[in-house]
């Protein structure tokens, strides 16, 4: 196996799997879908058998993009951080735009996600951000233990994660956007290699809950014109 080979099935568990504690927060009336950072498309297929929905992706990796386009309506291959311009204005507005765990990879998520909703998401429709939460426990277990920041393969702290966020960072990137919070779905974790669960039972007690919710889902709301 090659070593891109192995690195892509190394994170076959991250990447490539339908999410569905993000469709979870994805409106089922939503007609049109713009994916950013779609990977293989298994979360855009997973909606398009849902509910239905056309669901165009933007994907920067070759092999994803390849497998994505045999699954969902269409793929732009193209890095996020360039995408936005005139150039996109000719793919519409979009029902529900999804940046499910991409936006940490980028070297300016705000303008990218502003971007995003001010020229492809109607007045009205729903975006679905999904972010690690870099205030999970295990970040400061590592940083006491170790004295150094925690590197990993994949997680809160993927080594190709350029940017980091607790809630409150989360909240301040929609709200630069333009967008209303309309829920927050914690997806709690015991132990980082834990499956994401969002009944949590004693994780979820104040204050120990930002401690154990490895990831957030959040749903926002384009205000109506």
């Amino acid at each position: 196996m090659s070593s891109v080979a192995g690195d892509r099935a190394g994170r076959a568990h991250a990447y490539e799997n339908p999410r569905p504690e993000v469709q979870a927060l994805v409106p089922r009336d939503a007609r049109r879908i713009l994916d950013l950072g779609c990977s293989s498309g298994a979360l855009g297929a997973a909606l398009k058998e849902r509910q239905g929905a056309e669901v165009v992706g933007v994907e920067v990796d070759p092999g994803y993009a390849a497998d994505a386009r045999e699954r969902i309506d269409d793929v732009v291959e193209a890095d996020l951080e360039s995408f936005f311009g005139a150039a996109t204005a000719a793919l519409g507005e979009f029902d529900c735009v999804i940046a499910a765990d991409v936006l940490e990879h980028l070297t300016d998520p705000w303008r990218v996600l502003k971007s995003a909703v001010d020229g492809h998401l109607r007045p009205g429709g729903t975006a679905v951000i999904s972010l690690p939460n870099v205030r999970y426990w295990h970040t400061f277990w590592m940083l006491g233990r170790r004295g150094t920041w925690p590197r990993t393969d994949v997680g809160i702290c993927d080594r190709t994660h350029l940017r980091f966020f607790t809630l409150s960072d989360a909240r301040e990137l929609i709200a630069h956007a333009g967008l209303r919070e309309t829920r927050v779905s914690p997806q709690y974790r015991a132990r980082p290699l834990d499956l994401p669960r969002e009944r949590p039972g004693i994780l979820g007690l104040r204050p120990l809950s930002p401690f154990f919710a490895f990831q957030y889902v959040i749903a926002a709301e384009k205000p109506k014109r």
